[in-house]
Parts: structure tokens; C-alpha cells; sequence
């Protein structure tokens, strides 16, 4: 950032959650340093989770328009050819299409894997799926939900496509967190949370903490010049799943709420921009990589065992699907 001015701003912004998190920090920040659209995505290939609503819709609206040859991983196909038919239309780009396949399932996982390798090569894979699931409710395989959904599958089919993404010199593996980890310390004994403790807010803002913390050890383990691996998160935006899983804070916020597409940009920036590719490991806001932290007590004493332990925690929970 070059500009005194708009530096300045994004500092005093990035002191407050209300000021970085809301559509006003947004609009600050896009007119200070004169944003300009990410480049062509034209010949690459893209693969996106959770792209039916909110923000993986605006996402994968706006990569079709920047011509990617564009694949949405959906749970029903209903939903996913309404999808895939909408943003055909607002992108006029025919070459999107979608694969069944719910991220919680990781025998579903190997099979979408199994078909985009036959596809050929991948350029950009983006975790976007995440809810928040007020019940403990268990995956196919036995796990909680938000684990499932949010971390296992979505390591398993980054495992299983890394050959795919390392043709790409580099490959781009993009995680869609929350701003709501800021709030969590990470701790490998509570991951996954039991019964008696589960609380769906907790369990989302832990699983959000875990992405992070887990795309430290792929940077360790793959070298940038082949995969770049960011986290980014998306501000306060208004989805429908946020006024369905937290409707007390969305009446409260709702002026104060981005648009999809505003929630969105940093992840399709990432995606094609080539400054996405000068480093590995972010974590995003807004065009900056950010703080992985805001208070004290959510910083680790042992960040690197955290992330080699919460890796054979994934991989002991994966191997064999």
C-alpha cells in the first residue's frame, strides 16, 4: 500500500470490528486504493464448494465472468442446475457446470476428486462451504457435522486433487473462514466438540480456527512454486445464512451488512490476481493480509506443533476413504 492516505484509514479501520468488518470498511478501503477488477481468468479451471447462495454464488458469478472454465461442488442437483443456469446468464460464459457431492461425505469427496481429475488439470480450488448447524448432528462417516463439512472433506479432496494443482506452477488453494475465529484459541483436544459442550457458534468460530491453523502445515509441506495455500474472510455480509443462523445479530447489523459481492471480492481476487502468488499462508481482508489474531489469549505457545498435530488429526480421520 503506497498510499499514506489509504493506509492510514485501513489501519484505524482494522482497529475496530465494526469499522473492518462492515460495508463501510469495504468502501473505504475499494475507493482509497482505487480498485481495480482481478484479470482473466480465461483458459484457467476453477472448482468452488458451497456456490448455490450467498457468497460462493456472488463468488463464482463473478470468476464465470472473468472467464474461468468453472466447476460448483453442490449437494442437490436441483439447486446446483438452477445454479449453474443463473450464472451462465449473468456471466454469458457457457463453461460452467457442477459435480454432486456434499463436503461432509468423504467417500463423496474422493468421488468428486476422482472426476475433476479426469478432467484434466486445476488451477484454483476454493473452500467455500460452511454453516452453522445449531445441533450436534453427525456426517456419514461419524463425524460432527461442522468438522465434516468445514475441515475433513475439504482436506481430503485438497489431498486427493494436489497433483492436479501442482500442474498449475502454482495451484491455488483457497479457504473461506470467519472473522468469528478471532474469538477461539485453538486446542486439538476440543476440535471436535462432544455432546455436552456443542454449541453451533462455537463449533463454526473452532472449525474456522482450524483452517487456519491447518494451512500453515500445508505451506510447511508444499512449496509455494507449486500451490499457494490462503485463508480469507469475508467481513460481516448479508447471506441467507446468516439471518437464518443468527438472526439476532443480523436485525442488529443489517445496515451495517456487505452485499455478497462485497464479501466475495477478496476471494476472487485471490483467485486470479497475481499478488495472490508472491506468498503463502495469509490470512485476507479486504485485499490485506491481516492479524490472525486481535486478543492475546487466542495466540498459541507452540503455533508449529499445533498445525503438525491438527494435520495427523485430519489425516487419521480421513485415510481409507
Amino acid at each position: 500500500m503506497t498510499n499514506p492516505l489509504a493506509w492510514g484509514v485501513d489501519k484505524a479501520l482494522e482497529a475496530t470490528v465494526v469499522g473492518s468488518f462492515s460495508r463501510g470498511g469495504y468502501a473505504a478501503r475499494s475507493r482509497l486504493e482505487s480498485w481495480i477488477d482481478p484479470p482473466s481468468l480465461a483458459g484457467r479451471r476453477v472448482l468452488i464448494t458451497g456456490a448455490t447462495s450467498g457468497i460462493g454464488l456472488a463468488a463464482a458469478t463473478r470468476l464465470a465472468r472473468l472467464g474461468a472454465d468453472l466447476t460448483i461442488v453442490a449437494r442437490d442437483v436441483e439447486r446446483a442446475t438452477r445454479c449453474v443456469e443463473e450464472i451462465r446468464a449473468r456471466s454469458t460464459n457457457e463453461r460452467v457446470d457442477f459435480l454432486l457431492g456434499d463436503t461432509s461425505d468423504l467417500v463423496a469427496m474422493r468421488r468428486v476428486a476422482d472426476e475433476v481429475a479426469q478432467r484434466g488439470d486445476l488451477d484454483v480450488l476454493i473452500h467455500n462451504a460452511g454453516a452453522i448447524t445449531a445441533t450436534r448432528t453427525l456426517s456419514a462417516q461419524g463425524f460432527e457435522m461442522t468438522v465434516a463439512a468445514q475441515l475433513l472433506g475439504p482436506f481430503l479432496l485438497t489431498t486427493l486433487l494436489l497433483p492436479r494443482l501442482r500442474l498449475a506452477h502454482p495451484g491455488r488453494v483457497l479457504t473461506v473462514a470467519s472473522g468469528g475465529l478471532y474469538s477461539q484459541r485453538f486446542d486439538i483436544d476440543h476440535v471436535e466438540l462432544s455432546t455436552s459442550e456443542y454449541d453451533g457458534v462455537r463449533a463454526y468460530a473452532t472449525v474456522k480456527r482450524a483452517q487456519l491453523v491447518l494451512a500453515h502445515e500445508w505451506v510447511r509441506r508444499v512449496a509455494s512454486s507449486e500451490v499457494v495455500f490462503h485463508t480469507m474472510h469475508p467481513g460481516w455480509t448479508d447471506t441467507p445464512g446468516l439471518a437464518a443462523s443468527l438472526p439476532s445479530f443480523y436485525r442488529l447489523t443489517h445496515s451495517l451488512l456487505r452485499t455478497p459481492d462485497e464479501g466475495a471480492d477478496t476471494l476472487v481476487w485471490l483467485a486470479s490476481a497475481r499478488e495472490a502468488t508472491r506468498s503463502s499462508g495469509r490470512f485476507w481482508l479486504d485485499r490485506r493480509p491481516r492479524s490472525e489474531h486481535k486478543v492475546p489469549w487466542t495466540r498459541s505457545r507452540d503455533a508449529d506443533a499445533d498445525a503438525r498435530a491438527l494435520w495427523d488429526w485430519c489425516v487419521e480421520r480421513t485415510t481409507g476413504y
